[in-house]
């Protein structure tokens, strides 16, 4: 698809300096543009690519000031990052959707389909499913009995959904993602491990993004609920009767215990974990590899395993790597008490 310059500067609101009638076809990377490509610079630290890329256009922060002559033309707007994501997810949608129901997929004659959806080879849909309008469910996907799915909810290959579980509209779940699993619980007896059955559901909100891989259990009794807005990168742990506060974001391999309660709007880096029953107030910030081991208030930023402020673990970070050099000085003051 072809576009021109001034088309996407009426769509971003956004101010042209250079050749509005040049045209673009693809996005890229600032470091490799290519003629008839769109770019962007949001960090700092690319700046100087956009004195050497070969892109045809590169949109850029409104008060970017060019220090030497670049050779494309600039679409300067408010927060480059977030109109170059506007643009991707107008391309998308530009491609268009699939629509239609494959002859090879399983389906219950209980189940409800909505208008407009897509349902691949092989996907497999159980009793009393309700799919909602303009959902796309790709091949191998599995949606136990009395399964929800709301509207324009996208759940992508092997998708497995069991039974009783909740999830809202505008829902995207990548490949891989298992939703409802049993949560991880025993009851120890006479040296060995009983199973508890685990009864409840997960409920999923609206507009939560879950990426491949990540498992989110079923609740004991009750719901394991990840509210609206949330972003679940791949390969992340939810166990039972966890609660994720609205719009949270947690990157890869996060691990969360049972029945932890997250607050709304909480970071969590890659590999970070909690341990079960205990609370993280709102706007909490956790740094990677942290181990969060105690409740936390809200509006805090935290590092290190046990978890502390992170002003305090960066002065530990300082002091561990003095300790060989404090090794020594006490090893040498110990020898010369012994030679007096």
């Amino acid at each position: 698809m072809e576009f021109k310059i001034s088309q996407i500067a009426q769509l971003l609101s956004a101010e042209i300096v250079g050749d509005e009638n040049a045209t673009v076809q693809t996005v890229c990377k600032i470091e490799e543009g290519i003629p008839g490509g769109l770019t962007f610079l949001a960090n700092p630290k690319y700046t100087h690519h956009i004195y050497e890329t070969k892109a045809t256009a590169a949109i850029v922060n409104s008060d970017f000031v060019p220090e030497k002559p670049v050779n494309c033309t600039l679409i300067k707007v408010k927060d480059p990052y977030f109109a170059f994501a506007q643009l991707l997810d107008f391309y998308n949608k530009a491609k268009g959707t699939k629509r239609g129901i494959s002859s090879h997929a399983c389906i219950a004659e209980s189940a409800k389909i909505g208008k407009d959806v897509y349902i691949g080879e092989f996907a497999s849909i159980g009793e009393n499913v309700v799919v909602g309008d303009g959902c796309q469910i790709f091949p191998h996907v599995c949606l136990g009995d009395n399964v929800k799915v709301g509207n324009n909810t996208v759940l992508n290959s092997g998708v497995k959904v069991y039974a009783e579980c909740v999830i809202g509209n505008d829902c995207i779940l990548h490949a891989g993602a298992v939703i409802g699993a049993d949560g991880f619980g025993f009851a120890p007896k006479d040296g060995i491990f009983v199973k508890v059955p685990q009864i409840g559901n997960v409920v999923i909100e609206d507009n939560v993004e879950i990426g491949s891989n990540t498992c989110i259990d079923r609740a004991t009794m009750g719901s394991t609920i990840i509210h609206k807005n949330v972003k679940l990168d791949n390969l992340i742990q939810i166990a039972h009767n966890v609660e994720v506060g609205e719009g949270c974001a947690f990157a890869a391999q996060v691990g969360i215990a049972g029945s932890a309660k997250i607050g709304k709007h909480c970071i969590m880096g890659g590999k970070a974990g909690m341990v079960g029953h205990i609370t993280m107030g709102d706007n909490t910030m956790v740094g990677p590899q942290s181990a969060v081991s105690h409740a936390l208030l809200g509006n805090q930023v935290v590092l290190g395993s046990p978890a502390i402020p992170a002003s305090e673990e960066k002065r530990l970070i300082i002091f561990r790597k003095k300790l060989p050099e404090l090794f020594n000085r006490v090893s040498e003051l110990e020898k010369k008490l012994k030679n007096e």
